[in-house]
């Protein structure tokens, strides 16, 4: 039988994919630069790790334009939501584990 670890979501493996998912989680949309702000990241660093959570179905990407302006909000997508819940259980299994 694997190990409880084994079961971990590779996709939440780096902090600030597990950042992004845990502001999504508790919020219904989030703009690019409050999730920036909130998470104190750069453009790129933000984009890539977005981007490879919208790769994987977990985040729902919204683009419009306000005034002239362009504005981009995310969510946690169904799947998102299921597969980040599952994540966090492991953890909480892998935290209650005696091995």
């Amino acid at each position: 039988m694997k190990h409880v670890i084994h079961q971990l979501n590779k996709a939440f493996d780096h902090r600030v994919r597990l950042g992004v998912m845990a502001v999504l989680m508790a919020n219904d949309a989030v703009s690019f630069n409050d999730l920036k702000e909130t998470l104190e990241l750069t453009d790129g660093n933000l984009a890539s790790h977005v981007s490879a959570l919208e790769k994987v179905g977990y985040v729902l990407v919204s683009k419009q334009f306000v005034g002239k302006k362009p504005n981009t909000t995310y969510s946690a997508s169904k799947e998102g939501k299921q597969a980040f819940q599952d994540h966090l259980s492991t953890l909480e299994k892998l935290l209650r584990s005696d091995n």
